[in-house]
């Protein structure tokens, strides 16, 4: 087992399944202690349940980060627990595509609520935490991970609602990484491309089916392959700071 995240603590969002899931193992893996944050506590108990028997130690934390009190007590629940917070994962999201005209204006909510102020919420619950690690052992700095989409760089009809979320994600991580780079609080956006994971899965069955025509023979990312690039980002030297990373599958030309 790696010992470059021996002695921190990693929260991650929306870990019942996907990235979610493989990038708490990561973290789990390279020796830090994790909190893992959802809606599906089944899904969590066996997730900690793998954590621990590969000698590392989850807390499970049945979550709706769409709840702003339930956003801040999850934060507050894993350093009552583990005493410390030194690496967050905002990655719970949900894509609801679809043309925008007679769109079902629930989906637009959904997506608001989850990808945006989720996102917000735990962020915002999360930062004085990862400041006062920043300023302490073992590492001296501390990581908040935002997990965007290639879709936060590239609009496509039938996405526009999902694009204006994911866009906006990259605007707030800028923002806040110039507010606290220099406090060694990294903030780091993940772009990935099509991965192969439940997140295509709430669509409507039309948009199932041009997913799948568009994605027809190609070979997709796992979620394993996101989260050996989160655990890149995090574990780098103090000095370094990713700040960006655009992740496609090689058959993925947009």
């Amino acid at each position: 087992m790696s010992t470059r995240l021996n002695g921190t603590v990693a929260l991650v969002t929306g870990a019942s399944s996907g990235i979610g899931e493989a990038t708490a193992l990561e973290l789990a893996s390279h020796g830090a202690q994790v909190a893992i944050a959802a809606r599906r506590k089944d899904r969590l108990d066996d997730l900690a349940a793998r954590v621990a028997a590969a000698g590392g130690e989850a807390l499970v934390l049945e979550t709706d980060v769409t709840d702003e009190a339930a956003a801040r007590a999850a934060v507050e629940a894993t350093v009552a627990h583990f005493g410390r917070l030194d690496t967050v994962i905002a990655n719970a999201g949900v894509m609801l595509l679809g043309p925008i005209e007679d769109a079902p204006i629930e989906e637009w909510q959904r997506m608001v609520d989850l990808n945006v102020l989720g996102l917000l919420y735990t962020s915002h619950a999360a930062l004085p935490h990862l400041l006062a690690a920043a300023a302490t052992e073992p590492r001296h700095v501390a990581d908040l991970v935002l997990i965007s989409s290639v879709a936060g760089r590239v609009p496509r009809v039938g996405s526009g609602v999902y694009n204006l979320t994911k866009h906006g994600i990259g605007a707030f991580g800028e923002s806040l990484r110039q507010e606290v780079t220099k406090r060694h609080v990294r903030v780091s956006l993940i772009e990935p491309g099509a991965v192969a994971t439940e997140l295509a899965g709430h669509n409507r069955p039309p948009v199932l089916e041009q997913l799948g025509t568009r994605f027809a023979g190609m070979e997709r990312m796992e979620a394993e392959d996101i989260a050996d690039a989160i655990g890149y980002v995090v574990t780098r030297p103090r000095r370094v700071a990713i700040n960006e990373m655009l992740i496609r599958p090689t058959e993925q030309d947009g």
